[in-house]
């Protein structure tokens, strides 16, 4: 996949019938200008899925598209309460609304190039094509200077070459629309190359997600000015978020085992799926784990007993529960209120059993994400403003979250620092390591140093298949990473697990942690912990209940 992704697949652009040179060089006011973003950002929306499939790793936190599109929506939510109507004034909205909204990488260095856009657009009551060209170019710009260790064949990559293509086309003819008929054959172009400039692209068989998504974009802007069609923007298309349901719509919260001898795991797990929501049926054909919400339990028990014998069932009523977690919430909070240091700790975890490990080990103020929902700028700002401390740590723990929390840190009137924490265990580690007694540097070092003395494995399914670093993986199959590189695969959980182990070298190491996600059944994860007790019995091994989705095992060493 190379040049063909370079474009969405639409029809070849056309003039639309009527019109003329003259309105082809009018330039747009600050109400067409919106309408531009919207449409441009319904066309990104129209592709999130296959933006998302982009990613090189076939793990299922793909997630550019919907982090791109998030921020965009966040940018005109912003437009949309913006009280001038220049070009001036909506640019500044969507610049300010797409930093607060910004979500993952590519989200910040998308926020960015607005930023610049903005900056040279300041004082502008209408759009010409000069006026764009030169502030493209500021935006690529100002997207460079954000990161602090810019990688070519990427976003900025793309930015920047459609920028230059821009300036020479606006030098040519004062026309909007062939302005952007060379923004948008340019930027495809770059996208095209962005695997000649970083191989890993290449041996995946991908280009540059960002990229795609910035082409989408351009050419949704594109496909306005020439009249052609564009679906309208959703109100909320991707990104579940946690609302208030109505208390008779929580119903019964259903787990149990079946057991028994060739379970027909698929058969059942679609006949559950359409007794209910929330539907999570893995296992083999000996064991298999149900979870489910229904208002019908008994329904789907009585399925589950003519398959094979039933165990561990617990059925609990979820309007009980949500108000036995808001009891919980709020005397967290209130713990949270009076920390024990003047300095006080935000992080960033998803699964309720690590935010319980995060919690019952200080920190002050939990964000939900991590894989598949990186939060967004403006979730992290308002959990460092609502601390009572001036003085803030922010442990990101995953990758694609560390450039929207230095958003923040910017952002904030308080002392903010990062602990640039890639992984959960990094996370941990670096929160067992902080010192009630100590100043934030002292503590902000110790943190650092107790990172990155861990190791990392995390065992998910492949999302699709490709052949990339040496591995042949098949969607569907068990994939391993150490450290965040793609090292095994396999079709037997336990293996793959065990190799990835083996690969980590273990043996080295004192301490041994397993935290088991929510599609393990726990019967396998302590299965898993009696194999490392055996092959590496003076080894210090702990389980626990990670509750994480989409990775089976996170597993650190240190």
């Amino acid at each position: 996949m190379t040049g063909q992704h370079a474009a969405s697949g639409g029809d070849a652009l056309s003039t639309p019938p009527g019109s003329t040179d003259d309105r082809r060089r009018t330039p747009c006011d600050g109400q067409e200008w919106r309408r531009i973003i919207e449409s441009s950002t319904a066309w990104l929306e129209a592709h999130i899925d296959f933006i998302n499939s982009l990613n090189v790793y076939p793990v299922p936190d793909g997630d550019t598209g919907t982090n791109m599109y998030l921020t965009m929506q966040a940018a005109l939510r912003e437009i949309s309460t913006a009280s001038g109507s220049s070009v001036s004034a909506v640019t500044h909205a969507l610049a300010h609304g797409a930093l607060m909204g910004a979500r993952g990488n590519s989200g910040v260095i998308l926020s960015q190039l607005w930023r610049g856009v903005a900056k040279h657009l300041d004082g502008k009551e209408y759009l010409a094509a000069s006026d764009f060209a030169l502030a493209l170019r500021e935006g690529a710009a100002t997207a460079y200077k954000g990161v602090m260790r810019p990688v070519e064949g990427t976003i900025l990559t793309v930015a920047r070459e459609a920028a230059e293509a821009a300036v020479h086309a606006a030098a040519e003819r004062d026309d909007i629309i062939y302005l952007f008929e060379r923004v948008v054959t340019e930027a495809g172009n770059s996208l095209a190359r962005t695997p000649d400039l970083l191989p890993v692209l290449k041996e995946a068989g991908v280009v540059d997600a960002g990229g795609q998504g910035l082409y989408m974009i351009l050419e949704g802007i594109l496909r306005y000015l020439r009249g052609e069609q564009v679906p309208s923007v959703s109100v909320a298309r991707v990104g579940a978020r946690l609302e208030h349901i109505p208390e008779d719509e929580y119903g019964y919260d259903i787990q149990f085992l079946i057991s028994g001898q060739d379970l027909p795991i698929d058969e059942i797990r679609e006949t559950i799926a359409g007794m209910g929501d929330c539907v999570l049926v893995v296992g083999d054909k000996d064991t298999i784990k149900v979870h489910v919400h229904s208002e019908e339990p008994g329904q789907i028990i009585s399925y589950a007993t003519t398959k094979g014998a039933l165990r561990d069932v617990v059925v609990e009523n979820m309007q009980e529960q949500y108000q036995q977690f808001l009891a919980e919430r709020e005397q967290r909070q209130v713990a949270a209120m009076q920390p024990l240091s003047d300095i006080a700790i935000v992080v960033v975890v998803n699964g309720s059993g690590l935010r319980r490990v995060f919690e019952s080990l200080g920190a002050n103020a939990i964000v939900p994400g991590g894989q598949t929902m990186n939060p967004s700028t403006e979730e992290l700002l308002g959990a460092i403003s609502d601390l009572p401390t001036d003085k803030v740590i922010v442990l990101p723990n995953n990758i694609n979250v560390i450039l929207a929390a230095q958003q923040a840190q910017h952002l904030s009137g308080k002392q903010v620092v990062i602990v640039p924490t890639k992984t959960i265990p990094q996370g941990i580690s670096a929160l067992l390591a902080f010192n009630y007694q100590s100043d934030l540097k002292t503590n902000v070092d110790l943190m650092e140093r107790a990172a990155s003395q861990i190791q990392t494995a995390e065992i998910t399914s492949a999302v699709r298949s490709v052949q990339i670093e040496g591995l042949k993986v098949q969607k569907g199959q068990f994939i391993g990473l150490l450290n965040g590189e793609l090292v095994e695969a396999g079709d037997e959980l336990q293996q793959v697990t065990q190799a990835v182990l083996k690969l980590m070298d273990i043996g080295r190491h004192e301490i041994i942690t397993v935290y088991w996600g929510e599609a393990v059944i726990q019967e396998h994860s302590e299965d898993l912990v009696s194999w490392i007790a055996t092959h590496y019995p003076d080894k210090e091994v702990e389980l626990v209940e990670g509750k994480q989705p989409h990775y089976h095992y996170i597993i650190s060493a240190e």
